[in-house]
C-alpha cells in the first residue's frame, strides 16, 4: 500500500530524515516510535504530501504521492489540532469533511452513529466553535473526521495524546476493528509504547531520522522497546 524509496528530507546541512527502503502492506497496522525530533511527524508530513522531499519518493498504490491527488480519495489523516478549522462548529467541520469524500446525509448519519461512543452527540450538536473546545475534544473531533469515511489508509500522529483513558480505550478498539474487519492500513505514531504495541502488529523505531528497528509485535515487544529507549 505504501512504498518508500530512498526518501530524504534535509534542512540546511542537517538530515531530518533518511529512509532508504520501507514497505507497508495493505491492511497492516504500522507503528512509528521515537524521541522528540526523531523525524516521525516529518515522515507523516511527507506521506501526506504536506512538505516536499529533498530526494526519493513515497508511493501509495504504486503511484507517487507528491504532486498527485489519487491517494486523497482513500486516505484519512489527523496530524494536529492546527489542521482543524477553528471558526467552524464541530458539526460544520464534520459535514465539510464528509462532503470532501462525497458522503450524503444518510452516509453521514451512519458514520456518526457508528462512532457515537467516541464522539458524543453533545459535542457535535454544540454551538461552540472548534477554537474554543478543549484539547481533548479537538483531538477526538480530528480523529473522527479521519476515520468516519472508512478510508483504506489512516494516518494518525500521536492520536492518544490529550485523550482521557476512556477515549484512549475506545480508540484502540476502533483501530483494531478497522484493521481486522475492514482491512484498513494504519500508520500511527505515539510516545506511548504500551498503546502502540496494543494497536500495531508491526513497529519501527525512528532515531535521528533513520529506522533502527523494524519488528513484528509479540508478547516481548513492549519490554524490547522500553529497553531500547532506556539506554
Amino acid at each position: 500500500m505504501i512504498t518508500v524509496k530512498d526518501l530524504r528530507k534535509v534542512y540546511g546541512n542537517f538530515f531530518e530524515l533518511h529512509i532508504s527502503d520501507l514497505e507497508i502492506k495493505q491492511g497492516e497496522s504500522f507503528g512509528l516510535v521515537g524521541n522528540n525530533g526523531a523525524g516521525k511527524t516529518t515522515f507523516f508530513n511527507l506521506v501526506l504530501d504536506l512538505i516536499p522531499a529533498t530526494g526519493g519518493e513515497i508511493q501509495s498504490k504504486n503511484e507517487p504521492v507528491a504532486g498527485n491527488e489519487h491517494w486523497k480519495k482513500y486516505t484519512g489523516s489527523y496530524m494536529d489540532t492546527r489542521f482543524l478549522i477553528g471558526f467552524l462548529t464541530p458539526k460544520e467541520y464534520i459535514d465539510f469533511t464528509g462532503s470532501l469524500y462525497g458522503l450524503n446525509g444518510e452516509d453521514m448519519k451512519y458514520a456518526l452513529d457508528k462512532y457515537e461512543g467516541f464522539v458524543d452527540n453533545q459535542l457535535l450538536s454544540g454551538k461552540r466553535l472548534i477554537r474554543d473546545l478543549s484539547l481533548g475534544n479537538k483531538t477526538r473531533l480530528g480523529i473522527l473526521a479521519a476515520i468516519m469515511v472508512d478510508p483504506e489508509v489512516i494516518v494518525l500522529d500521536e492520536p492518544f495524546a490529550h485523550l482521557d483513558p476512556t477515549s484512549q480505550s475506545r480508540l484502540k478498539n476502533i483501530l483494531n476493528t478497522l484493521r481486522t474487519e475492514n482491512g484498513t492500513t494504519l500508520l500511527i505514531s505515539s510516545h506511548d509504547l504500551k498503546h502502540i504495541t496494543e494497536v500495531c502488529e508491526r513497529i519501527a523505531v525512528l532515531d535521528n531520522g533513520e529506522i533502527k528497528m523494524d519488528i513484528k509485535t509479540n508478547a516481548a515487544t513492549l519490554a524490547e522497546l522500553e529497553a531500547y529507549f532506556a539506554v
